[in-house]
């Protein structure tokens, strides 16, 4: 069993037998408890591991003033529940821009609007084809089948992280082609 009083001290003097200790004995319980609160174990790991590099990364500023476990606990909580909102704000942001979208195409009835939603279409989709093959497809999973960033990664074996960057970096390549096609106009 830890001795919880004298782990952080011993953290703090960049013991890493101390801090591989307090890892083994928290990890799991911390991811199962992450889990329960985002519903997702990758992303469970993900938050835990990162509540670890920082404790190691800032332990000669670590100062606890609570039980040991109390602090991890909290932490893993606070950050799950950060991720939880965090998806939340981005799901909400996706179905307005996605109703208003569908709300606009629906609308147009003018032949000049449409054909000009036309050709914007056909350049999304000339622009997606041009994506290297796995940022066409983690692109078309997000967007097209409504997927998480979380299940895509566990779907294609990747990390969550490279899921977002393949995103940033396919939605940068969309915004390009799309402000040279309004330049053009």
């Amino acid at each position: 069993m830890l001795n919880e009083l004298l782990i952080p001290a011993k953290i703090r003097a960049g013991d890493i037998k101390a801090f591989e200790e307090l890892f083994y004995y928290y990890y799991s319980p911390l991811c199962w408890y992450a889990a329960s609160i985002t519903g997702r174990m990758e992303v469970a790991e993900e938050i835990v591991e990162e509540l670890f590099y920082v404790i190691w990364r800032d332990r000669e500023q670590l100062h606890i003033f609570q039980s040991l476990r109390s602090y991890l606990y909290r932490a893993t909580r606070n950050q799950s529940l950060q991720f939880c909102e965090h998806e939340e704000i981005k799901d909400r942001h996706r179905e307005a821009i996605l109703s208003g979208a569908n709300a606009q195409v629906s609308e147009t009835t003018d032949a000049q609007q449409q054909m000009e939603y036309e050709e914007l279409q056909h350049l999304i989709n000339q622009t997606l084809d041009q994506l290297p093959e796995r940022r066409k497809q983690i692109f078309k999973m997000h967007r097209s089948q409504g997927l998480k960033y979380a299940e895509i990664a566990e779907l294609l074996s990747l990390s969550v992280k490279t899921v977002e960057a393949e995103m940033t970096k396919a939605l940068r390549t969309l915004k390009k082609g799309i402000e040279n096609y309004i330049q053009m106009r």
